[in-house]
């Protein structure tokens, strides 16, 4: 078995609090297509529906004020309807609706009427005036699929019906707890964070030549941030476990603590 890359965290990684990567996935080419067809028909729709209602309302008027008709029924349904949709359901369009898809920030968090009103601007061009060509290929180069309109707006569109799930939290080895209580744990790096637990998490999918060697690893580098050392013969899993355990229960208490305090401060009001 090959052994297992622990310490590389991508631009693609989101970490939480617990240093725990999250990359939520990217909507695939074909999906992206399939909502993308929907909401061209959609659109169109709608542009044949203003159109009809303008130009048979401009009809006894003078040809300036059918052509501003007709050029306020594209900027409704190109630009103003797709802007309201996405804004409104946090990053939905009708076609992404069908097909279980949602835009979000590149940071995964939702979209504001700042990022719609972008990506339906520049579809306007990449969408509509060269029928989706400059979209197509973009989003086929581009590791996540975005578009033009998605670099532009710093957005891409992700599977909104994927659950994510999370390991179990590491439990804290008993022989180390009353060690781990009274040692002085700072905060891991990032990446190092990360390491640590994503190696106890694949602990019996690596072979035992490897699983040795990076544990050691780790806990040479885990040292460096705790005091006192543990006891002498503690195993560098265990080590390891203790200090993701204890560092999580702290951090626990602590945000226990601060909510507390802001209740009390809120009663006083």
């Amino acid at each position: 078995m090959s052994t297992p890359e622990f310490a590389t965290l991508t631009t693609d990684d989101l970490v939480t609090g617990e240093a725990v990567a999250l990359d939520l996935p990217a909507a695939s080419l074909g999906a992206r297509i399939a909502s993308g067809l929907i909401d061209v028909i959609v659109v169109f729709a709608l542009l044949l529906a203003l159109v009809l209602g303008l130009v048979i309302a401009a009809l006894q008027t003078d040809d300036a004020l059918l052509s501003v008709a007709v050029l306020a029924a594209l900027i409704v349904s190109w630009v103003v309807f797709p802007t309201a949709i996405e804004t409104l359901t946090r990053g939905k369009s009708l076609g992404k609706l069908a097909l279980g898809l949602r835009t979000v920030r590149d940071d995964a968090g939702p979209i504001s009427f700042h990022h719609a009103f972008v990506r339906a601007l520049v579809g306007v061009v990449e969408i509509y005036l060269f029928f989706g060509g400059p979209a197509f290929f973009c989003a086929l180069i581009s590791p996540r699929g975005k578009r033009l309109g998605d670099y532009a707006a710093g957005t891409y569109v992700v599977r909104d019906r994927v659950r994510l799930t999370l390991p179990p939290p590491t439990p804290m080895p008993p022989p180390l707890a009353t060690w781990a209580a009274q040692a002085d744990l700072a905060s891991l790096p990032t990446g190092l964070a990360l390491a640590v637990r994503q190696f106890l998490g694949r602990i019996h999918q690596i072979d035992p030549a490897s699983r040795a060697s990076i544990g050691a690893r780790l806990a040479a580098q885990v040292s460096e941030h705790v005091a006192p050392p543990p006891p002498p013969g503690t195993p560098p899993e265990a080590f390891l476990a203790a200090v993701v355990a204890a560092r999580r229960d702290r951090d626990s208490a602590r945000l226990a603590r601060d909510a507390e305090l802001r209740r009390r401060l809120a009663a006083r009001r």
